[in-house]
């Protein structure tokens, strides 16, 4: 079972040169991971008693997740983002630079770093028209939306993963790791501030852009910016007071919203509103990633069922000693492997019996496995989404990008540790 694991760990690291995309790769590994324990084990309802507890847990996951990619894809759909967008307009590289950061930034911490970093690009692409001055901008959106995704419960889906596992809370992760998220945003600016160089270029038109946001925005736009970003934030207050799991307050937010949407344009024919209702949004989102999810998850959960991942700490402890040190190990690994089965490992790794909920190990473990994933532009959803879409060249980013994300995450790291040491730790 280790070697399947480890061989499907290798296929989606390397979806690019191999041609196989990584979902393919993480259902096979978490089918097959299930199936070897199914046949090894003496007792089969035993495996699927597992096999159940698991996959509920893992649901909760998926239902989250599609519930908010479909509340954002909707409000894209109205161009509700373009309310924020449009108020940037300023000519000055450097001064531009820190506003997109900062957009980015607390953009990712309310929608996530994926979706940021889309939107991000679609605008710089209006704004700078200057290629390569373009790429160091689309770099440094990365770092933010990564940073800004890791302090709340709704912006990295590793660190939404700890909070639907009852590993962290909501209000003490923003609380704690705030201050290190920014960090690792500024230090990174702050370098740039004094060695970028070179002109945003002369603006021409909009066709150029990811998506078409020219002329007058929909009706009913700024009501569905309010409502999408409500049923986001609302969330984690929904949460505390119900005590019901995550994904049911995320699908009462998707719910209201529907309705919402197909009472804007009540009269419009069913062509002509497709796009704008929740069903259009539905068929929009990146549902190949959901799967990805599940077969990962599944993965992680049968190593769990075996112990092996149990006994894979035990022998970091022995080797290393120092959590700490594995944590951010484990941040610079996200780098060069996907973070989501990363952190789905620590999880099955560490049990909140040893380890309870806001524990250092977890709150550092959001930070690292959110952030760590900038130093490489694979090591990340958002890094991945715009070497696509700016055709970012991976050696090019190696060589302008990695030394300061890799300055902003031990940075941020070190606040972290600081905060923990003399002022959580001292109390």
């Amino acid at each position: 079972m280790i070697i399947i694991f480890v061989v499907g760990y290798i296929a989606i690291a390397m979806e690019h040169p191999i041609k196989i995309n990584k979902t393919a790769s993480a259902l096979l590994t978490g089918v097959l991971c299930w199936t070897l324990y199914a046949l090894s084990a003496h007792e089969p309802a035993k495996v699927g008693s597992e096999l159940s507890h698991h996959l509920s847990s893992v649901s909760e996951i998926l239902f989250f997740l599609m519930g908010a990619m479909t509340i954002v894809e909707l409000v894209d759909a109205y161009q509700g983002f373009r309310i924020i967008t449009d108020r940037i307009n300023t000519k000055n590289p450097k001064i531009l630079l820190w506003l997109i950061c900062f957009v980015s930034f607390f953009l990712s911490a309310i929608l996530d770093n994926l979706t940021t970093s889309i939107v991000m690009i679609s605008l710089i692409r209006k704004l700078i028209p200057n290629k390569d001055m373009r790429l160091f901008f689309a770099g440094m959106i990365v770092i933010a939306a990564n940073a800004g995704g890791a302090w709340t419960p709704i912006g990295d889906v590793t660190t939404t993963m700890l909070w639907i596992g009852g590993q962290i809370s909501t209000v003490n992760i923003i609380k704690v790791l705030f201050i290190p998220s920014v960090i690792c945003l500024v230090v990174p600016l702050i370098y740039l501030s004094f060695t970028l160089k070179g002109e945003l270029g002369e603006r021409h038109n909009t066709a150029h852009m990811h998506t078409d946001h020219s002329g007058e925005r929909p009706k009913g736009s700024t009501a569905m910016l309010i409502l999408g970003v409500s049923a986001l934030v609302f969330v984690p207050i929904f949460k505390t007071v119900t005590h019901l799991p995550p994904y049911i307050g995320m699908l009462l937010g998707l719910g209201v919203l529907w309705v919402v949407s197909e009472l804007i344009n009540p009269h419009a024919d069913e062509a002509a509103r497709k796009p704008f209702t929740a069903a259009g949004a539905l068929s929009r989102i990146d549902s190949s990633s959901v799967l990805f999810f599940l077969g990962i998850l599944l993965a992680v959960g049968a190593l769990e069922s075996m112990e092996i991942l149990h006994r894979f700490a035990q022998i970091l402890d022995q080797s290393l000693g120092d959590n700490r040190i594995i944590v951010t190990c484990i941040g610079v690994l996200s780098a060069i492997v996907d973070n989501v089965p990363l952190v789905a490992a620590s999880m099955g790794m560490y049990s909140l019996e040893m380890y309870p909920m806001d524990h250092l190990i977890w709150e550092y473990l959001a930070y690292c496995a959110g952030t760590g994933g900038s130093i490489l532009i694979i090591g990340s959803a958002a890094g991945v989404a715009v070497m696509g879409m700016e055709k970012i060249d991976f050696i090019w980013y190696l060589k302008k990008i990695s030394l300061l994300a890799m300055l902003g995450y031990f940075a941020g790291a070190a606040a972290y540790l600081a905060i923990e040491h003399f002022f959580i730790g001292a109390g």
